[in-house]
């Protein structure tokens, strides 16, 4: 049967599909509409079992943070080029799925239901390869969600290739607009900044482990006695502690300071103790 301009037209306006596409589509079922949606679908999602196994190495972050800033959300969508991460089906796909992990959780993306629309979230991730042409996958996802007193605060990089999310709880209420910039400014600190952990004693053992074996081998290149190595390497060892530790670092904005006496200094006037709880830090 004939396919009219108009038809193809209102499947590629609701599918955002090729023209082609769109045509093969409708002459394959008939010219009905809502059997050519369906049709597009499952190409689709064959198309990206096709291209499944592509490597990923560009792709962006975002970021959703609920009203009450108490819940935020951060995810990492990577494609195979810089062109793609900069497509506008692909920044909305981005988009759809912060705001999916901000209402469901992290867990089990690609099974979630769509807050808006038919389908799945893996679904229409297939779908969007088909449009695209390019594997896309959801490589990290992660939620926050603030008990009791504070506020959550993110930060994206314009490229959009680096994206965190921080948790800065307070010991009491604070006034309305109290906590709008500082959990801003601790993301930014911690997007321009190496962070391991908020404290010393909350880096990874392996860590520090794998770091305290390459210091001894620096050491011992020096040809100094065991005793002097051993001091050589713990003075090292602290320095790199400090170094990757969020609370000890000079703050960006202003490193005359660290983010222990930013957190003080803020806290004062508000009458409250203000603690970093937790960071989560994505990048391309």
């Amino acid at each position: 049967m004939a396919i009219s301009a108009s038809e193809v037209m209102e499947l590629r306006a609701a599918t955002g599909a090729g023209m082609m596409d769109c045509k093969r589509a409708l002459e394959e079922v008939g010219g009905d509409m809502e059997s050519a949606k369906d049709y597009l679908r499952k190409k689709g999602i064959a198309i990206a079992r096709i291209k499944s196994a592509r490597q990923t190495h560009e792709g962006g972050i975002a970021i959703r943070i609920s009203a009450d800033r108490k819940i935020a959300a951060i995810v990492k969508l990577s494609c195979e080029t810089d062109f793609v991460a900069r497509n506008e089906a692909f920044l909305a796909l981005l988009d759809t799925l912060a705001g999916q992990v901000l209402a469901r959780g992290a867990g089990d993306v690609a099974a979630q239901k769509l807050l808006e629309g038919r389908g799945t979230v893996g679904e229409l991730i297939a779908e969007t390869i088909g449009k695209l042409g390019e594997n896309l996958q959801l490589a990290e996802a992660a939620r926050i969600d603030l008990v009791g007193e504070g506020a959550v605060g993110g930060y994206v990089h314009s490229n959009r290739k680096i994206g965190v999310l921080v948790a800065l709880r307070s010991d009491k209420a604070v006034a309305g607009d109290a906590l709008d910039v500082l959990p801003k400014d601790l993301a930014m600190h911690v997007a321009a900044s190496q962070v391991s952990a908020i404290r010393g004693e909350d880096i990874d053992p392996a860590l520090i482990a794998k770091e305290k074996e390459i210091l001894t081998a620096q050491a011992l290149e020096s040809g100094k006695p065991a005793d002097i190595v051993d001091k050589m390497v713990q003075g090292r060892l602290s320095r790199f502690i400090k170094e990757n530790t969020l609370l000890e670092q000079p703050f960006v904005k202003e490193p005359g300071k660290t983010v222990k006496q930013l957190l003080g200094e803020n806290g004062e006037p508000l009458g409250a103790n203000l603690a970093v709880d937790r960071f989560v830090k994505f990048q391309i």
